[in-house]
Order: C-alpha cells, then sequence, then structure tokens
C-alpha cells in the first residue's frame, strides 16, 4: 500500500532537511520515488553514511555550511528541536535563510502540540491561545514566534506543524509490552492524541503540493485517548496479559516522561482535511498498532 496518494503538483525539486530525523524520513521515502534531491543534515559521520544509504545527501551540521545547500534547495525543511534560548537554526543561520527566502518555494517547521499547554481533557484547535505549561512546550512557542518572525521580514513561506505524540515502527509499545516492562499508568481524566509517522509525511508532502504560508496545522489522528488504553490494545494484540496498572502518582518516571502527563488535551484536526485533503491512513491507535503488528511490531 503505497503512504499516500497524493503527488507533488509543482514537480520534483530539492529538499533541503535540517535534522533529519524519524518524521523527516519518512517524508523522504514519499519524495524520493518521484524524484527528488532530498539534502539532510546530521551530527555524526555514521549517521550521515546511513542517510546515503538511503538516498539522501547527507550534511554533517554543525560543522558544515548552510549556505551552498540554501542556495540549491527549492524547499526547507526543520525539525530541529529549540533550546531555552530559542532556535539553534535561527542562531546562527538566520541571515542566509532569509536571504534564500525569496527561491524558497516551501519551508516547514515540525513543532509540537505541547504549545496549548493543559486543558483538562478539553479539545483545542490551530485558534488556540497558545499556554504552554511545560518547559518544552515553553521553548516551542518562542521558536516558532521566531520562525514567524523571519517570515513576515524576509517572504519565507512558512507552514507549522504542532505534531501530536508520534509513533510507527520501531516506536510502538510491543517491545515493552513482550519484555514484561510495559506499565498502564493510571491518571484519571488523562488523554493523549497521537499520530502516525507515516501519516505525518503524508501531511507534509500534501502541504508541499498545495502551499498556503503562514498556517499551522495540527497533525494528529481522529482518536485521542488515555494512554493505559493503548498499552492494554497492543497486549490484546499480542494475546499477552494486561501489563500492570500503576497511579500516576505512585510510579516510578523520568522527569521527561511525567512532563508528558503534565497536561490532558484532544487535539482537532479538520484543518489538515479541509485545507490539504488528507485522508488519514491510521485514524486510530488500533488501525496504527495492528499494522505495526502486521509489519512485525
Amino acid at each position: 500500500m503505497a503512504l499516500t496518494n497524493q503527488d507533488i503538483s509543482s514537480g520534483p525539486g530539492t529538499l533541503l532537511s535540517l535534522g533529519h530525523g524519524y518524521s523527516a524520513q519518512a517524508l523522504a521515502r514519499l519524495l524520493l520515488p518521484q524524484g527528488w534531491r532530498i539534502i539532510g543534515t546530521t551530527r555524526s559521520a555514521a549517521k550521515a553514511e546511513a542517510l546515503r544509504v538511503s538516498g539522501i545527501e547527507p550534511l554533517i551540521w554543525p560543522g558544515t555550511p548552510l549556505a551552498p545547500a540554501l542556495a540549491e534547495a527549492t524547499h526547507l525543511l526543520t525539525s530541529i528541536a529549540p533550546g531555552e534560548d530559542g532556535d539553534p537554526v535561527l542562531a546562527t543561520h538566520r541571515a542566509e535563510i532569509a536571504a534564500a527566502a525569496p527561491h524558497l518555494q516551501w519551508a516547514g517547521y515540525l513543532s509540537t502540540t505541547g504549545v496549548y499547554g493543559d486543558h483538562a481533557g478539553g479539545w483545542v484547535d490551530e485558534d488556540c491561545v497558545l499556554a504552554p505549561a511545560t518547559r518544552r512546550g515553553k521553548a516551542r512557542v518562542l521558536a516558532e514566534a521566531e520562525w514567524q518572525s523571519l517570515a513576515a521580514a524576509s517572504g519565507l513561506p512558512l507552514h507549522i506543524f504542532r505534531l501530536a505524540g508520534i509513533y510507527g515502527p520501531g516506536r510502538g509499545p510491543f517491545a515493552k509490552v513482550r519484555d514484561g516492562t510495559a506499565r498502564r499508568i493510571i491518571k484519571p481524566g488523562q488523554v493523549f492524541s497521537r499520530i502516525h509517522v507515516d501519516d505525518i509525511a503524508q501531511v507534509l508532502a500534501a502541504s508541499i503540493a498545495r502551499p498556503a504560508p503562514g498556517t499551522a496545522y495540527n497533525v494528529c489522528d481522529d482518536e485521542p485517548a488515555p494512554p493505559e488504553d493503548v498499552i492494554a490494545h497492543a497486549a490484546t494484540l499480542l494475546g499477552l496479559p494486561l501489563p500492570p496498572a500503576l497511579r500516576y502518582d505512585e510510579a516510578e518516571m523520568t522527569a521527561m516522561a511525567r512532563s508528558f502527563y503534565a497536561e490532558s488535551k484532544r487535539v482537532r484536526n479538520d484543518r489538515i482535511k479541509q485545507g490539504l485533503g488528507v485522508r488519514l491512513l491510521y485514524p486510530g491507535y488500533r488501525e496504527g498498532l495492528a499494522a505495526l503488528l502486521a509489519a512485525g511490531g
């Protein structure tokens, strides 16, 4: 099954992918067969070689100038997380990106639904006030504003994609359920939105085909759900006993894991459907987990 039936109407171009990680690699699997050239940055020589094998032209960054790649790019995607002081790409390359803006047909910034903060399980859409409760969410709001400021000043055709919790091959719950380390953390009223990485890829491809500079998109599926329900369903698919249930306030968790439980909300995805014509491959976690298991878990 093809990941998407979206064709890039403007024809193949050159994508400069800053921080060419999990989501960007899924997009590359759509674009490369269509004849796209993709330049992807990474921090290490080992990862650079892995990118080369997959058909990506690797660029080690920081360390290698971006100006030549920016000059050749028709499209720009950045997946690099900000620090508390702002976006690391703009900290060093703002002027060069501004100079490249006139010839770029599309630019995408991968953000997070964490920018909305806690809504006690209520629904949010792209027009909601950004009120993050976590340090990571606040850093994302700052980075979004920096990119929007650059776009306003330079004409960069910026699109912001606020991603829900990402899962997919190599990032599913099955390994922990199989090895007995999975737990069902119970926090009454807690719900998360999620998105399969292949659906992220098709949203990005659809946006490239139908640019709407200045637009922000929530990228999530149709079924926000409590995290314990997802773990339980994974165990059911495997035919294994339900992992133990632990109360949130009694569970041992890393600071990062605990931060995810600081916010509870349901995220609307109408804009990717109505504005981009996206039909989700995996509209809920049940479909997504079934596909992961069928592909080897």
